[in-house]
């Protein structure tokens, strides 16, 4: 049976024209905002990309247009980049939804990642749960993006989620500060906003990506019902009507604008994603909207 592949090339095709927004200043590194496209003292050619509108003609290959007669545009590896690392929450929590949350956080990753290779960034995706899993790291161009996408669709859910635990390994494993892109439905009981700001103070930038299924939001249950926590097991009774669903939400959402805050006051930035909402939808809307994006 042939699989349905974790993202398409017409789509790659349109996030070449993107790149990755920084916010902040990191002291001897390039990134965000100095991102540059043609060649100078230094600089190492690594890769094309396709020419788009309001690309620097000065970085064109004039050689390849005479022979195929379409503009490419000439990449060059500027060193150091600031390192772009995303977080992806591999816990059991990220399984439900009719959607599921997992496969959406997945090809969210891979989408950000190829717009990061196509840029030159060094991008490192490092999965969680309780503890931090093995990571994946890959730079120098579109060609990585192949054994990017194996590494993606490898990864299994499973466990619970801690983020305090996985605050205190990702400083101590990554001790370079960064572009932190977290993509989660951050379900945690401990909390994950203390551990957040952990992440903040220590002088990562943050980009906080909250995925959910709209049933997670709002759900369309009724009458009396027994709830499995996906993640601990532990069993729940409780009884479902128009008035606690209405509770609920306005609880979720509370949930959701205390992550928000700790984005926005630690200068980064904070993204809310229905899985109904398409992937290229979330690039290209609320993601640039926030100016995770350019």
């Amino acid at each position: 049976m042939k699989t349905e592949p974790l993202i398409d090339s017409a789509f790659l095709e349109k996030l070449e024209r993107l790149a990755i927004r920084w916010q902040k200043s990191f002291p001897g590194l390039v990134g965000g905002h100095n991102i540059s496209h043609f060649a100078g003292s230094g600089q190492e050619f690594l890769d094309h990309r396709q020419f788009h509108h309001g690309d620097d003609l000065r970085a064109v290959n004039w050689r390849a247009y005479l022979r195929l007669e379409k503009l490419f545009l000439k990449m060059f590896q500027v060193e150091p980049r600031i390192p772009v690392r995303i977080l992806l929450d591999c816990s059991n929590s990220m399984t439900t939804g009719v959607i599921s949350k997992f496969d959406y956080a997945r090809k969210l990753a891979a989408a950000l990642c190829y717009v990061g290779l196509v840029r030159l960034d060094t991008i490192c995706i490092q999965p969680f749960g309780r503890e931090l899993g093995d990571s994946f790291l890959c730079g120098g161009g579109r060609h990585r993006f192949i054994p990017a996408v194996k590494f993606l669709e490898q990864l299994k859910p499973s466990g619970v989620t801690s983020y305090f635990q996985i605050a205190r390994d990702f400083i101590s494993t990554y001790p370079q500060r960064g572009l932190l892109i977290i993509i989660s439905d951050f379900l945690d009981d401990a909390g994950c906003e203390r551990p957040l700001q952990y992440l903040a103070d220590f002088g990562h930038e943050l980009i906080l990506v909250q995925v959910w299924a709209d049933e997670d939001r709002a759900p369309g249950w009724d009458g009396l019902l027994d709830l499995t926590d996906a993640e601990t097991g532990e069993k729940l009774e409780v009884g479902f009507d128009d008035a606690a669903r209405a509770n609920y939400t306005q609880a979720f959402d509370a949930h959701a604008r205390d992550i928000q805050r700790v984005g926005l006051r630690n200068s980064g930035r904070y993204v809310g994603l229905s899985t109904a909402t398409t992937i290229e939808e979330a690039v290209f809307g609320p993601l640039t909207r926030a100016g995770g994006l350019e």
